[in-house]
């Protein structure tokens, strides 16, 4: 092959002038967003297995690499059921509340979430925009609690889709916010928008 090649190769590698390999990148990057853990504690895991890299390093990588690994994998999911559960959860963030929602299908498998300042009719609509984009169709049925907010944006947004509100209904949207919060205690709170996104 060319050097024009490898020259073209070199540029397009996103680890090019990182000190520790690819592996390794890969392996903290998961382990952050596996497991409520903070870049600290990645960092004393990496210490004991003979690895000295700093937390600092640990949170860039994360920030460079982590939206990359998420569309891979996302690419490489199953298709999405047609059955959606809707939730929004309360999160502090430097004393002001912002709502995280989310979109789970009937499976369990995130499909989507999206941090915002207010649970109101925009709110919603810019959700259910959203969210038809990953699963490449809309859903058949969404099941939410009662917050009138969805009702009101689904009406413009989703037109033909069957819409129940019930709160019991909605355990599976409900469970899958524990991770996050599990994440918040760890972290001691959220410090951004985009931290918690």
């Amino acid at each position: 092959m060319s050097n024009d090649f490898w020259e073209v190769a070199a540029i397009d590698n996103p680890y090019r002038g990182h000190r520790f390999p690819a592996e390794l990148i890969s392996y903290c990057v998961w382990l952050y967003y596996t497991f409520p853990l903070s870049f600290r504690d990645i960092e004393k895991m990496m210490l004991y297995r003979g690895v000295t890299v700093t937390y600092e390093a640990i949170r860039g990588w994360c920030l460079k690499f982590a939206q990359g690994y998420a569309n891979q994998l996302r690419k490489q999911r199953p298709k999405p059921g047609d059955k959606w559960h809707l939730d929004e959860v309360v999160i502090t963030i430097k004393g002001e509340k912002f709502y995280l929602w989310r979109a789970v299908d009937q499976n369990g498998t995130v499909l989507d979430i999206l941090m915002q300042r207010r649970p109101n009719k925009v709110a919603a609509k810019k959700f259910f925009h959203k969210l038809p984009k990953p699963a490449g169709f809309a859903p058949r049925v969404i099941i939410t609690d009662k917050l009138k907010s969805y009702g009101a944006g689904k009406r413009d947004i989703l037109k033909g889709v069957e819409h129940r509100q019930h709160k019991g209904l909605n355990n599976r949207a409900e469970n899958s916010h524990r991770p996050t919060r599990m994440r918040e205690r760890r972290m001691g709170r959220f410090k951004s928008m985009g931290h918690t996104q």
